[in-house]
Order: structure tokens, then sequence, then C-alpha cells
């Protein structure tokens, strides 16, 4: 879509169609089609990730500059070298970013997911707390939550800075 203009006005529409529908607004459907267990919990995450990583991508393989193609181009690169070398390195920071935030709207997906309709989890751990009004278990997996999230970031930070580290540097 980063690329090509047919691509982008066809699928661009559909990404922006169901992009700001709420991820907990397709639990039910998924839910009762897949099931709470790991199939429907990873299709629910993949609905929320798609958007997010489609956009991403996009964003990264648009923003390329056209200097950096052409001189690739007047070199004799061909246009599987020029997308492998010069595009995607070039939408690597887009893509990386992209992932770093579609994982934390996973996380916080599963969790409310777990919260509403789960059998497992932190977030039906929560809930069976909230029923018999266990307020220190509550905090406890408010602060497992927050550790959670905050230990995936920091991996992801440093997953990125190790892959593309001439981001900052230009």
């Amino acid at each position: 879509m980063g690329l090509n203009r047919f691509a982008k006005g066809f699928f661009d529409p559909l990404i922006e169609l169901y992009r700001p529908v709420p991820p907990l607004a397709w639990a039910p459907l998924i839910i009762s089609v897949l099931g709470i267990d790991n199939t429907g919990k990873v299709f629910l995450l993949f609905m929320v990730s798609l958007s997010i990583m489609i956009i991403s991508a996009r964003a990264g393989a648009s923003g390329t500059q056209l200097s950096k193609i052409h001189a690739a181009h007047s070199l004799g690169a061909s246009k599987k070298q020029i997308l492998r070398y010069v595009i995607f390195p070039n939408s690597l920071p887009e893509i990386l970013t992209g992932i770093r935030v579609a994982v934390g709207m996973c996380w916080g997906t599963l969790v409310a997911a777990e919260f509403l309709a789960g059998t497992t989890g932190i977030g039906f751990v929560e809930n069976v707390a909230k029923k018999y009004f266990q307020y220190e278990v509550i905090w406890i997996t408010i602060f497992i939550m927050g550790m959670l999230g905050l230990l995936f970031d920091i991996t992801l930070r440093k997953i990125i800075d190790k892959t593309i580290p001439w981001r900052g540097k230009g």
C-alpha cells in the first residue's frame, strides 16, 4: 500500500472502516464463534494489531526518500534489491514502532477479554477478586499488569535499538 496507489486506494477504505472499531467490540463475536480459549484470544489480538501494523508499514514504505530509490536504481539495483536494501531498511523504524504500539494494545485487549469472558489469566483473576471484594488482589493484579506491560515495552525498545542502530542518528 505504501508503494502502489491502486493497493492504497483499494485497501485503505477497508482498513479505515475497521480500524476505529474498539477491540472489545469484536470480542463477543469472536468469543461466540471461536471461544475464549487460545484460538479466540489469538484471533482477537490479530484483529487488534492488523490495522496498526498495516498503517505503520505503509507509512514506512511511503516515507522512503525518492532520492534513495533513484540512487539505487541508477547504480543498477533491481526492483527486488531496492525493496530489500532501500525501502525495507527505511521502513523498519516505522514497522518496529507499530509493533511496539500493537503489543501495548494487544496486552490491554487480552486482559480486558479475560476480564469479560475468560476462565484463566490475570483479567479473570481480577474479575473473581472483584466479586469477593478482595481489593488487595485487585491492586496486585493491576501492579502485575503494569509491570508486565513495562517489561514488554522495555524488551521491544531494546530490540528496536539493536535492530536499527541508525535510528535517531541522522
